[in-house]
Order: structure tokens, then C-alpha cells, then sequence
């Protein structure tokens, strides 16, 4: 028997699930997507991501979805923190620039890339993983927009040994 939390996990997934089936097989060109898949109104094909200065311009458009929202979820922000509403339709615009976190955004993606791609190969620890040799948005930001200040422990205070002490 399911716990009740496990069931409304569950139920909360598969109704937050809902608006993407049948996301996963585009239209051709020019062609919309039938009524039967869009829930009775046609649905025309969506656009090829644009103003891509980071990431790959050929990226399909689910990959780059799932990019971001890993961005999103390392940083624990939502998809308006980095990405300018449009004026006139109200809605996200993403290829704009009008955000500097943007900007932002594609520098740290930069340094991560050179990061894994230039220093991290150069781990040859055995005992390392492969996660433990790449690095991520998360690594740094653990869910904060902003990463936390990493203040170390103060050093404990020893006393001088035998061999130490003055005479």
C-alpha cells in the first residue's frame, strides 16, 4: 500500500505533467499539430531557438528547454529571472537581451565550460567519479540566485606541545 504523501506526489506530477504530453513529436514546417494531440485547438510548430551566443546554435529546441530548466532549478529561480518580458504580448521574450542576469548567465555558462573542459580533465583522482569531475551551476549555487559566502572554520587554537613551549 502507497503512502498518502507518495500518492500526492504522484497526482501533483502527473497533473504538472499534463500540459507537456504530446510535446515530443514537432510538426514539420508549415504544418500544424492535430487537433487530437493539442486538446481540440490547433497548435502551430514552435519556433527555432534564436540569439543563441553560448550554447549550440543547432541545439534542438527540447534539449535547450532542458537546459534551462536545469539552470532554473540550480539556481532556484524562474524562467523571468534571466529572460525580459515582452511589453506589448506579456509574455517571456527569449531572445531579447534587455536583462543584464542574462548576460550574467551566459558568462558563468562560459566558466563552467572552461572549467570542466580545461581543468577538470586534468583530475586523475581514482578515486573520483565522473560527477565529481564536472562542474555545474548547482556546484556553486546550491538553489540561491546568488551563491552563499563560503566563510571556512576558525582554526582551533593548539596548545604548544612540550617540544614547543618556551624554557
Amino acid at each position: 500500500m502507497q503512502s498518502p504523501l507518495f500518492l500526492a506526489a504522484a497526482l501533483t506530477l502527473a497533473v504538472a505533467a499534463q500540459p507537456l504530453l504530446g510535446q515530443n513529436a514537432p510538426a514539420a514546417a508549415g504544418q500544424t499539430i492535430p487537433q487530437a494531440q493539442t486538446g481540440g485547438r490547433p497548435r502551430r510548430p514552435q519556433p527555432k531557438p534564436v540569439n543563441l551566443k553560448v550554447l549550440p546554435k543547432n541545439i534542438a529546441r527540447e534539449d535547450l528547454i532542458k537546459i534551462m530548466r536545469g539552470y532554473a532549478g540550480s539556481l532556484g529561480v524562474e524562467c523571468s529571472f534571466c529572460h525580459a518580458r515582452n511589453p506589448q504580448t506579456h509574455k517571456l521574450d527569449f531572445p531579447s537581451d534587455a536583462k543584464d542576469d542574462k548576460t550574467i548567465a551566459r558568462t558563468m555558462i562560459q566558466m563552467t565550460q572552461t572549467i570542466n573542459e580545461q581543468y577538470m580533465t586534468q583530475v586523475h583522482d581514482p578515486d573520483a567519479m565522473p560527477e565529481d569531475k564536472h562542474v555545474t551551476c548547482g556546484t556553486c549555487h546550491r538553489g540561491n540566485s546568488m551563491p552563499e559566502h563560503f566563510v571556512p572554520l576558525a582554526e582551533p587554537r593548539r596548545r604548544p606541545s612540550d617540544d614547543e613551549a618556551p624554557q
